[in-house]
């Protein structure tokens, strides 16, 4: 999952760029809401980390815009403001929640993933298709009970497609996901993770199918 963090404390981002990795999830980091703006209208993120104190336009101005410009990424307001009406503000702007700092990391990667569930109509961490089961919060996925062994990319895009089932994932979208500024996904890249992925999954009732010209589809098969 791909996330963009918009916080002008160096000292802080720095420290939740570490954290929110270990965590699973993969970070780009801007220090003021201006570029942030533009990263969050031209690339698909997975969710973004915005502190309301930031220089020039806050942070509630940058929600503010973004959802006037139809915007729909999860967006978690960071701040040092305890007031209730801070709170209030942000979320009638179009946060999806609120964090007051300082906080506890894994409540964060908690509100993270609840989010993302809750942008894709998912209720549980706990996700099962066929033969697979996959713990989003664990990040272990099963086959037939046992242990999937899988690669950091292999697995983000197993519990892409496992939240978007039955849609299908857009493979321009997925190739942003799984990027960082210093290190893009190619749609080539795209289509050998899945490869690979496919091979793992062969004889169980799952299969990934291809959409031409869209993306991928992760589908339950009849089992023979």
């Amino acid at each position: 999952m791909r996330v963009l963090l918009v916080e002008d404390d160096t000292m802080l981002a720095d420290s939740l760029c570490e954290g929110l990795g270990k965590g699973g999830f993969t970070v780009d980091h801007l220090g003021a809401a201006e570029p942030a703006e533009s990263a969050l209208t031209l690339t698909h993120y997975d969710l973004s980390i915005i502190d309301i104190g930031l220089p020039k336009m806050n942070g509630h101005a940058l929600v503010h815009r973004l959802r006037q410009r139809g915007v729909r990424t999860p967006l978690l307001i960071l701040t040092a403001r305890d007031g209730l009406d801070d709170r209030i503000k942000g979320l009638d702007l179009g946060a999806d929640d609120y964090m007051i700092k300082p906080f506890m990391l894994p409540e964060l990667l908690a509100r993270m993933r609840a989010l993302i569930r809750r942008s894709r109509s998912v209720a549980s961490s706990d996700l099962s298709i066929g033969d697979l089961r996959i713990d989003l919060a664990q990040r272990v996925a099963l086959l037939k009970g046992e242990a999937l062994e899988l690669t950091g990319r292999e697995w983000e895009i197993l519990q892409q497609l496992m939240l978007a089932s039955p849609k299908v994932v857009n493979k321009k979208h997925l190739a942003e996901s799984l990027s960082e500024w210093e290190n893009e996904i190619t749609a080539n890249a795209i289509e050998i993770y899945v490869s690979r992925l496919r091979q793992k999954l062969q004889g169980a009732a799952i299969e990934i199918r291809t959409i031409r010209g869209i993306g991928y589809r992760l589908d339950e098969t009849a089992r023979h």
